[in-house]
């Protein structure tokens, strides 16, 4: 069953991801993020910048080569139907991934922004419908290194 869990009231949701992927990527995982596009255009610069000298690797999807994609520890989308896409996806605020059981592990990352935690209770209400269990964190600050 996939795996859900919600950080909620995050004030830097792209700083917060980018902690988060550079913490996926040093334990070798692969990640998928969704997002709208404003949203992806702005993690994909944080990725380069966020840390002076870290760079997270990734790669916008569709469109990366199969081959660079394969050793590609992160994967931009605006959605989760990317075909081989890893089984770990990190929404910031995209649709619900329909695919859910293809999924082991989905972390839901919303701002404080009012209107983003309208759209993410909604998703809330999709998971619970869909009869996933949800773990919940209240985030302020960021994961563990």
């Amino acid at each position: 069953m996939t795996e859900v869990e919600f950080h909620t009231g995050v004030a830097d949701r792209i700083g917060f991801a980018c902690r988060l992927l550079r913490k996926a990527c040093r334990q070798g995982a692969q990640v998928l993020v969704t997002a709208t596009e404003p949203v992806l255009r702005d993690l994909d610069r944080q990725l380069w910048t966020f840390e002076e000298r870290e760079f997270v690797p990734h790669v916008r999807m569709p469109g990366a080569p199969a081959a660079l994609a394969a050793r590609t520890p992160v994967w931009l989308s605006g959605d989760a139907s990317v075909d081989g896409a890893p089984g770990l996806v990190v929404n910031l605020g995209a649709d619900a991934p329909a695919n859910l059981g293809a999924l082991r592990r989905l972390i839901e990352i919303v701002s404080d922004d009012p209107d983003e935690t309208l759209r993410g209770r909604e998703r809330w209400r999709a998971y619970k419908a869909a009869g996933l269990e949800i773990k919940h964190h209240a985030a302020v600050g960021s994961p563990r290194e």
